[in-house]
């Protein structure tokens, strides 16, 4: 007899193996992830540059996202997270047939469909966040061809052995709770990588880049943030204490990272930047990622502490003194704020995870010897092995992925560069959107209309400026 509710009872719409709860959670939070690249980096981007660039700088976003979700159900879910074909790559294959969508997933109780969704948004705004590396100058038509080949030889490699449960990485017992490793250290490096085979902006766009609307950019930063209580939160594939717990730990880890970048920018350069503050809310989203869901609160805070005071280090100091990180431009400053960040949480995740906290992230039994031991925690607990163990398994998947997206980013810069030039014309950079699209967006004086009776006489205003001298602590985003 079955005295379940009718709303509870299985049929062949909800079966027995499907939680209803655990698979609305995934799909809201797959959506907040995916509200974080449309619009959220769509509009931080646009409002984050020189007015001259909004439109295309927020269409490489929109047109990443609509072309990953082809490929992803074409053949990127599957190598990523289907049958191996070598224990570090998935077998292609499509993901658009009932028989196989609807059946559960590989993990959770929900249908594969669900999982194919969710997934799909980590991957597209990896290559969204790659195009801040490029904005200002890259060949549009370029970055067509260099989202499906990125997403192919990259991002799925990458996914397949740390997330896939017979990846050679998931296997060692790397902690990636949420893509610290797969989509930050991986968009950052790549993005750096690219930044360098596409070539810098215009001169004078590097020495003056100002935002065009700040107001927007708070707009796309704030979805940004927000959309990361499912980025992160999703990532246990099951309602839990431990959903709970990552999502808190997300949220004070930025709040920490945004305040010490403050500080350090009040302290050095005299001024509050909202543009610093934006800069420190991603380092500190970044940080926590990998270890969302596995440290306790006390270890987000310093997380969040490290988070917005060694990247501000490293962008604000060691860039500006070293000649070869001057010598590429990374317009949005990703190999900052995501390389470094994520590299930051992937180790502070072998100082601080906990092995209790592991347990119910990864679901094995009280009682299991179990190798995902911090090494605090190793050191407390009498397990020295362990906890050396975990740190080593998070550098060499630092190494592993750094290594490997150079060298593959590298080689598709280089087959796109035969077919396409990587980079816009110095003539088309000059004008910006309207080269590229045929497009501006504000339909306002000031760009693309003749200002007569003025001191440009009847000449084109294509943000073309005077020559300004910055001001101290004036900040822009490289």
């Amino acid at each position: 007899m079955n005295f379940l509710p009718s709303n509870l009872s299985p049929s062949e719409a909800s079966p027995e193996w499907m939680n209803k709860g655990d698979n609305a959670w995934q799909l809201t939070a797959a959506t907040l992830v995916g509200l974080q690249t449309v619009p959220g980096l769509i509009i931080l981007y646009g409002g984050a540059v020189k007015k001259k660039w909004a439109v295309n700088s927020a269409f490489m976003a929109f047109y990443a996202f609509a072309c990953v979700l082809i490929c992803w159900v074409g053949w990127g879910y599957r190598m990523s997270f289907g049958d191996k074909l070598v224990p570090f790559w998935g077998q292609a294959n499509v993901a658009l047939d009932q028989a196989f969508l609807l059946d559960q997933a590989f993990a959770g109780k929900f249908p594969e469909a669900t999982m194919v969704f969710f997934q799909f948004v980590f991957a597209a705004i990896t290559l969204v966040l790659i195009a801040g590396a490029l904005l200002g100058r890259m060949n549009f038509y370029a970055w067509m061809l260099f989202v499906p080949l990125w997403l192919t030889f990259s991002y799925t490699f990458v996914a397949f052995s740390i997330w896939c449960p017979q990846g050679f990485l998931a296997k060692a017992g790397l902690i990636d709770y949420s893509g610290g490793y797969v989509i930050h250290l991986s968009s950052g490096v790549a993005g750096f990588t690219a930044a360098y085979w596409v070539g810098p902006r215009l001169t004078k766009d590097r020495e003056r880049f100002p935002p065009n609307n700040i107001l927007l950019m708070m707009a796309g930063a704030g979805l940004l943030w927000m959309g990361w209580t499912g980025f992160n939160g999703g990532d246990p594939y099951v309602v839990s204490v431990d959903a709970s717990l990552a999502v808190l730990n997300t949220h004070v880890c930025t709040a920490a990272s945004l305040l010490t970048w403050l500080i350090l920018d009040v302290a050095v350069f005299g001024k509050a930047s909202i543009i610093g503050a934006v800069q420190g809310m991603i380092t500190g989203l970044v940080c926590i990622t990998p270890a969302a869901g596995v440290v306790q609160g006390w270890a987000a805070i310093i997380m969040g502490i490290f988070s917005g005071s060694i990247p501000w280090f490293t962008m604000m100091v060691v860039h500006k003194k070293s000649e070869l990180l001057q010598k590429v431009d990374d317009t949005m400053a990703v190999l900052h704020t995501h390389a470094i960040a994520g590299s930051l949480g992937g180790i502070m995740t072998g100082l601080f995870a906990s092995p209790k906290l592991n347990r119910l992230f990864y679901g094995y039994l009280p009682g299991v010897d179990s190798n995902y031991v911090g090494l605090f925690y190793g050191l407390h607990m009498g397990e020295v092995r362990k906890g050396f163990r975990q740190i080593g398994i998070q550098l060499l998947g630092i190494v592993f992925v750094l290594v490997f997206n150079v060298i593959v980013t590298s080689i598709i810069c280089l087959v796109v560069q035969l077919i396409v030039p990587l980079r816009m014309s110095d003539e088309d950079m000059e004008i910006g959107d309207e080269a590229a699209h045929g497009e501006e967006a504000y339909a306002i004086w000031g760009q693309g209309e003749k200002l007569e009776n003025s001191r440009y006489g009847s000449s084109v205003y294509n943000d073309v400026e005077l020559a300004m001298p910055k001001r101290a602590g004036q900040v822009e985003m490289t």
